[in-house]
């Protein structure tokens, strides 16, 4: 795919199967077991088996590798095995690589996941704890001794300038985190399943680090989940409603760095989400009108606003009230906020569950879902369909 050209990826794939272990703080199992069960579960879900499986992609930070995977879960000969870099940026891409892989015949069927235990092993909310010499890790040399070693303190640069150019408060971010709890509430496999937000609880939570709060913050989980990939034409003859990829996309911007690109000329955007945005609308011939359901990725609330900006379903800085204002339905399974931090990969399995029809909060008629991936690092989207 060209940044400046429509490519031909969309409508010739379909995500047919989805698989989750259960959501919880502490597994008790090994991320193997997780990658594990979530695919054997995908598999089951899109009634394909095993031997069904000739390629397989995940994240370059799972800890589970592609082969040992398909052993462990008894796939046979591989045929594609891919990795995508940049954490929570991979989401989406993962499916973009098990599209083309398709589209072009590389393979047939292609399992995506991701598995971490990252609450009860690896917590990456605790910052970086130690880096190999690296040129990517050169880029942090500028921030850390200055004491940006966590996440939050990364976001809280962009998030803070942002609030300082559109004359806005932190409690501009508060309408994300009630939006988000307010679908996690009413969804049985969230964490905070019956525990909603009002926007006084924002406002009333602790700093992690200004202008970022508590419940600015996403959670940390361990689970796993997966999806199974395969071509639109196979996809009819199995029992799900296949979900169609209109569109996928990847993202850099220019002088990018891995959460801290602050020598941009202006940090009141995600440029990285911007390239992702004009691909997805140029390939799929849509606009921000024709989305009935997004699911963006919510790592921190600032992001999301950023986010509906880039793609142009509201002008810069308006953001907030446009989430406050409802218009559209946004991580209707409550996000990384409420349901669970899997690196955005529960995020495009609820996707493919509004376009079934199976989804909690089901919205009526939702036939077209946006799907986004990790924003502060290079970044990837989808745009998905209902067959037909």
């Amino acid at each position: 795919m060209s940044v400046r050209a429509k490519d031909t990826l969309g409508g010739r794939a379909a995500v047919v199967g989805i698989g989750a272990t259960e959501f919880s703080k502490d597994s008790g199992r090994s991320e193997l077991r997780l990658a594990v069960e979530a695919v054997r579960t995908a598999l089951d879900d899109a009634g394909l088996s095993a031997t069904d499986v000739d390629g397989m992609v995940t994240f370059t930070m799972d800890t589970s590798p592609e082969i040992t995977v398909a052993r462990a879960a008894g796939i046979g000969e591989l045929s594609f095995f891919s990795r995508i870099h940049y954490g929570g940026g991979a989401a989406c891409a993962t499916v973009q690589q098990a599209a083309l892989a398709v589209a072009t015949g590389v393979a047939e069927v292609v399992v995506c996941y991701r598995a971490f235990n990252e609450r009860s092993g690896r917590r990456f909310g605790a910052g970086v704890q130690h880096r190999e010499p690296s040129a990517e890790g050169a880029a942090l040399g500028w921030s850390l001794p200055f004491g940006l070693l966590t996440p939050a303190s990364w976001v809280a640069m962009a998030a803070q300038r942002y609030l300082h150019t559109y004359g806005l408060t932190p409690e501009a971010f508060g309408h994300v985190a009630v939006v988000d709890r307010g679908y996690a509430a009413t969804n049985p496999a969230a964490y905070f399943h019956g525990r909603p937000i009002t926007l006084a609880d924002h406002a009333a939570s602790r700093w992690i680090v200004e202008p970022l709060r508590l419940l600015d913050c996403c959670q940390e989980t361990d689970g796993g989940q997966a999806l199974v990939v395969t071509s639109v034409e196979r996809a009819r003859d199995l029992p799900r409603v296949p979900a169609v990829v209109a569109a996928a996309a990847q993202g850099a911007g220019r002088a990018q760095e891995q959460m801290t690109s602050y020598y941009r000329d202006d940090l009141s955007g995600l440029p990285e989400m911007g390239v992702v945005a004009r691909q997805l609308w140029r390939t799929s011939g849509m606009s921000p009108a024709d989305i009935d359901v997004a699911v963006l990725y919510d790592h921190f609330t600032p992001f999301v606003l950023m986010q509906l900006e880039e793609f142009g379903f509201c002008e810069p800085g308006a953001a907030a009230d446009f989430v406050a204002g409802r218009t559209l339905p946004l991580n209707t399974h409550g996000g990384q906020l409420g349901e669970a931090y899997l690196h955005g990969m529960n995020g495009i399995a609820e996707a493919v569950r509004q376009l079934r029809g199976t989804a909690v909060n089901q919205i009526p008629g939702a036939a077209r879902t946006l799907v986004t991936a990790g924003t502060g690092v290079p970044t990837s989207g989808l745009i998905l369909t209902a067959d037909g």
